[in-house]
């Protein structure tokens, strides 16, 4: 049986986002940064709600660039909390000030890519999933993400939220293996 992932239905945004990006590894430092600061937006909210709001956050955090929006003040805040095209929640918005002030620290020093990919070994783990009840909604790498970036002074990454931005970001491979994603993103691993 080669059918999708069940977890993106048939909503024509989800099932792009499931087919062509969900789950590839991503080694972009921008990229990886702003894929955390929407997994923390999502958090008390569905996946489907950020998709559908993404440009606009896009636009919002001015491309997601870390070293404009870490220059935000106040103003700025509260621009975005009146922009309806996000979720509006000032901590939200404040702790991804904060992100990419953090996330500055960290791709100075060691480079972010490199931070968030020693989690897993520098390579995707390559997991072999026939159900969606058989994921975990964490696991010992996702809470080793979170206490790290916690201790940074990162917000809104707990272990659950750090394993969906692990599953986002192809850190691991939680394709079903009946899904034809699952062995097309297992042949983008360095281990094939």
């Amino acid at each position: 049986m080669t059918e999708r992932c069940t977890w993106c239905g048939t909503d024509p945004l989800y099932v792009a986002y499931h087919d062509e990006e969900w789950g590839v590894p991503e080694y972009d430092p921008r990229a990886l940064w702003e894929k955390l600061v929407l997994d923390g937006f999502q958090a008390g909210l569905s996946w489907i709600t950020i998709l559908r709001k993404r440009e606009s956050f896009r636009e919002t955090f001015e491309g997601f660039d870390p070293e404009r929006v870490a220059r935000w003040g106040e103003a700025e805040v509260e621009s975005a909390l009146k922009n309806p095209g996000i979720i509006r929640h000032r901590g939200k918005i404040e702790a991804a000030v904060k992100g990419a002030r953090l996330f500055l620290d960290i791709e100075a020093s060691e480079g972010f890519s490199p931070f968030i990919w020693s989690f897993v070994g520098g390579r995707p783990v390559q997991n072999h999933f026939a159900s969606m009840v058989e994921v975990p909604a964490k696991t010992d790498q996702s809470d080793a993400m979170a206490k790290a970036l916690k201790k940074r002074g990162f917000n809104f990454c707990g272990p659950v939220i750090t394993y969906a931005f692990m599953q986002a970001c192809g850190l691991v491979n939680d394709h079903m293996t009946h899904c034809p994603c699952h062995g097309r993103i297992k042949a983008l691993s360095p281990d094939g």
